[in-house]
């Protein structure tokens, strides 16, 4: 498995490419390692020293470091434990999935929402995933 790495605009986040989906229906944040238990592949990332928070995506894992660990000591020790998880088709999550990218457009959507929906799709979302995230959101009305 071949992984690239990306760096984005937050010198502390690097971005993770498979080259594979990683969470196809959704997205999961986890910035501390108490919030992993339902992520394998996140609770795998935070027992390598130095990592602060990682992020799952549809095709990519960002990985946030801690102010004392330097990218040249962390990025292969993580790429490692990337290669070892998905390559061997271990879940990524276990019981409570991922949260949805409930961003469609409605029929009944408002025209003020449509707009605003289209704006967070064609602008916003392009720029936040430039530094390794995305936008989830719970309602939109």
């Amino acid at each position: 498995m071949f992984i690239q790495t990306e760096l984005t605009p937050n010198p502390a986040v690097l971005k993770f490419l498979p080259g594979r989906a990683v969470l196809p229906g959704g997205t999961a944040d986890f910035v501390h390692v108490s919030e992993a238990m339902t992520s394998p592949l996140a609770q795998r990332l935070f027992r390598i020293a130095g990592v602060a928070g990682v992020f799952l995506g549809h095709d990519f894992v960002s990985v946030t470091k801690d102010g004392q660990t330097d990218w040249s000591m962390l990025k292969p020790m993580v790429l490692v434990a990337l290669m070892e998880h998905l390559g061997t088709e271990q879940p990524v999550m276990i019981g409570q999935s991922a949260q949805a990218l409930d961003n469609r457009i409605k029929d009944d959507d408002d025209p003020l929402v449509v707009q605003i929906k289209q704006l967070i799709e064609e602008r916003v979302r392009p720029a936040v995933a430039q530094d390794g995230g995305d936008i989830v959101f719970d309602r939109f009305d």
